[in-house]
């Protein structure tokens, strides 16, 4: 079954702060997105790579990872201004022949390779959809304006990571029907019907959001 990602990195990073688009950020002297591939292409299941960037920087994102030396499996189109609508431009100019395909937010740039490994091998094994989650470690409310009605039992709770994978139907057929946006791809599917399995994430796999979350990246690559 040949394995593809969509990589949706048009993101302006607002939260991020700087200029340019997020993905193309620096992290230790590489762009955002190069790390975000480098970690894709260790999983030696992994045949091709569709990257979704601003639509105003194709051409920038193109030089950048043609710089990087990275496996020539990749490709770069368009994105938009939601990721959704970004992963469906992606999925658009997918080959045919992949059957396998994952979803990976260019954010998640240090993910390691056996989340993505475990991913890819749940879905081979049957499962329609799959995403990695971790325990939420913080208690949880549920709040009406600035009161609390209710403490959430955590225990069932899991924070949800990427990449996310997909049989190739179940995400077609999710996005043929998309409709209202959602959160992540695993709730399209869950729209059309799809049983969706968890597999072990990890802490790693986090998401460079803000600029606290960049120095957390830094010091991961200073100890690795």
């Amino acid at each position: 079954m040949s394995v593809a990602v969509l990589v949706p990195a048009a993101g302006r990073g607002e939260r991020l702060g700087g200029s340019g688009p997020k993905a193309l950020r620096l992290l230790r002297g590489e762009a955002v997105v190069v790390h975000a591939l480098r970690a894709l292409q260790s999983c030696a299941d992994v045949a091709h790579l569709v990257v979704a960037a601003p639509p105003d920087a194709t051409a920038e994102m193109e030089r950048v990872l043609a710089a990087s030396g990275l496996r020539p499996s990749w490709s770069v189109v368009a994105g938009a201004e939601h990721r959704q609508s970004s992963v469906a431009a992606a999925l658009d100019a997918l080959d045919p022949s992949a059957d396998v395909v994952l979803v990976h937010d260019a954010a998640r740039c240090l993910v390691p390779v056996e989340v993505v490994q475990r991913v890819v091998d749940a879905v081979r094994a049957g499962a329609e959809a799959v995403v990695p989650v971790v325990a939420v470690s913080d208690t949880v409310k549920q709040v009406e304006g600035d009161r609390v009605v209710a403490t959430v039992d955590r225990s069932r709770l899991r924070a949800v990571q990427t990449p996310q994978g997909f049989r190739r139907e179940v995400l077609d057929r999710a996005y043929a029907h998309a409709g209202e946006v959602a959160t992540d791809d695993a709730g399209l599917a869950e729209r059309v019907g799809a049983t969706v399995r968890v597999v072990a994430g990890h802490p790693e796999a986090f998401k460079v959001t803000g600029p606290l979350d960049l120095l957390l990246a830094e010091a991961v690559l200073r100890a690795r």
